[in-house]
């Protein structure tokens, strides 16, 4: 069953972090393009970063919103996607997706909520 998996995300107070992870499962990980997006109350989803596939480098792109606070990783022995969350801002709260946009394989999406 091709699946992704996410977890991590939770409560945290401004100005703390969080990493999140996505787990690949039946598919090959490490030649798709993978992304994060997110979707707050109210609003679209809204692109966050992506990350080139295992052989096009794995090179990071973010939204401005987020440069220089987050950043994305993948780990292609393991097939699992990470984003590192530092310096949280309310307006980050959302859910978070992850996604092989190439594939139309998408997570369930995990809430991260930031709030003193």
């Amino acid at each position: 069953q091709v699946q992704l998996v996410e977890s991590g995300g939770g409560l945290v107070q401004p100005g703390g972090s969080l990493t999140l992870s996505c787990a690949a499962i039946g598919f090959t990980f490490k030649r798709y393009i993978m992304s994060w997006y997110r979707q707050a109350p109210g609003k679209e989803r809204e692109w966050v970063a992506h990350i080139s596939s295992a052989d096009a480098g794995g090179w990071p792109n973010y939204a401005d919103s987020v440069k220089g606070r987050f950043s994305i990783y993948r780990d292609n022995v393991k097939s699992t996607l990470y984003l590192q969350m530092n310096d949280l801002k309310r307006e980050d709260t959302a859910v978070y997706y992850c996604g092989a946009p190439s594939t139309a394989i998408w997570g369930q999406g995990i809430q991260v909520t930031v709030s003193s």
